[in-house]
């Protein structure tokens, strides 16, 4: 595929449920009475649907706990304030909430008492005080948490101004970065390249991005300077396409790049242009995305001035509405690899 020729576009998904593809196709303004899920007694500060379950949603809040919700296949027809299950054992408000990516029913959180708990949801127990694994390596709020591909190896950046991957079983520390140049916001694993990328800022206040080599993080691979923009780069990454997309908060563009193995490991393409800034972005499932139109890549763009979400579809242009093998390589799949007791003994899929 040749990258530097993915353009924008706007699409929608044929591949849901008809329930939920009625839901993505509708438009217009909302009803102010709409239903919501709201059990929380303090503000909703993270949420992540289970990867596995697309019926499934996990949030985290100002008033410490963390609440697991199932919502009804035919969506909600009254306010939900009952939740599956609620996990009690942070002592300060709940700041991240993620799933485990090939294990069931595993879930991981951080919180302002500097803690990241680990939670095996596979029991019977509609509330859970005790977490399998607490993780108590920070020395301050952790700021973002990422996976390897299989799982095994969890990175987080935190307000200590470290970088760390942690063996998230057991809870330690396998390689640890001090950000003293380049002060970390936000990490990613990126695939299978055994690399971290990170964002942050320089010591000028220049916005940066910053490669790094996963077992060795004593200096970064590469960094680029962006600009003196104040908003914190949010990053995404494909690894079926190898694309990186960066997404700053109060920004109106995307910028995307191509990641390599090799040096300079980012490679500048181009960008999608807005007048409306974006305070929030979420991202389409890979299974979720209109392969007739080639779309790579879907986000969901929050524009709060407006009171807006806006899709911003990511699109290869082709003449041909058949099936790109060349775009669409085997991607992560709807089902765990393992269940949780399995992942918890050490093993790894």
């Amino acid at each position: 595929m040749n990258n530097a020729a993915v353009s924008i576009g706007v699409g929608v998904s044929p591949l849901f449920s008809p329930t939920l593809l009625g839901t993505v196709l509708q438009t217009g303004k909302l009803d102010p009475h709409y239903p919501r899920v709201c059990g929380h007694r303090g503000n909703v500060l993270d949420i992540k649907w289970n990867p596995f379950n697309d019926f499934e949603i996990a949030s985290c809040s100002e008033d410490t706990t963390i609440k697991i919700w199932d919502i009804p296949k035919q969506l909600l027809t009254k306010n939900l304030t009952v939740c599956k299950k609620e996990l009690m054992g942070h002592t300060r408000r709940v700041g991240l909430v993620e799933w485990h990516p090939t294990a069931a029913n595993i879930l991981f959180s951080s919180g302002y008492d500097f803690k990241v708990m680990v939670w095996n949801l596979d029991t019977k127990e509609s509330i859970i005080m005790n977490p399998v694994r607490t993780i108590t390596c920070h020395q301050g709020t952790v700021l973002s948490m990422s996976f390897n591909t299989n799982g095994s190896l969890l990175a987080t950046t935190c307000k200590d101004r470290k970088i760390r991957v942690l063996d998230p079983r057991a809870g330690a520390v396998l390689q640890e970065a001090n950000c003293t140049e380049h002060r970390a916001n936000k990490v990613l694993f990126l695939g299978h390249l055994n690399k971290l990328l990170s964002t942050g800022t320089s010591r000028w206040n220049n916005r940066q991005l910053a490669v790094w080599d996963q077992d060795n993080l004593s200096q970064p691979l590469s960094e680029m300077d962006l600009d003196g923009s104040s908003g914190v780069l949010f990053p995404f990454y494909d690894a079926d396409t190898n694309m990186l997309y960066v997404v700053g908060k109060g920004d109106g563009n995307i910028r995307y790049y191509e990641v390599s193995a090799d040096k300079p490991h980012l490679s500048y393409l181009t960008e999608y242009r807005s007048h409306s800034p974006q305070k929030g972005m979420g991202v389409m499932p890979k299974r979720g995305l209109d392969v007739t139109s080639c779309e790579i890549f879907r986000f969901y763009k929050l524009i709060a001035s407006k009171g807006l979400i806006e899709p911003i579809s990511m699109i290869v242009p082709r003449r041909s509405e058949s099936y790109q093998e060349d775009i669409y390589p085997p991607t992560a799949g709807a089902w765990p690899s393992l269940t949780a007791q399995e992942w918890l003994r050490g093993m790894n899929k």
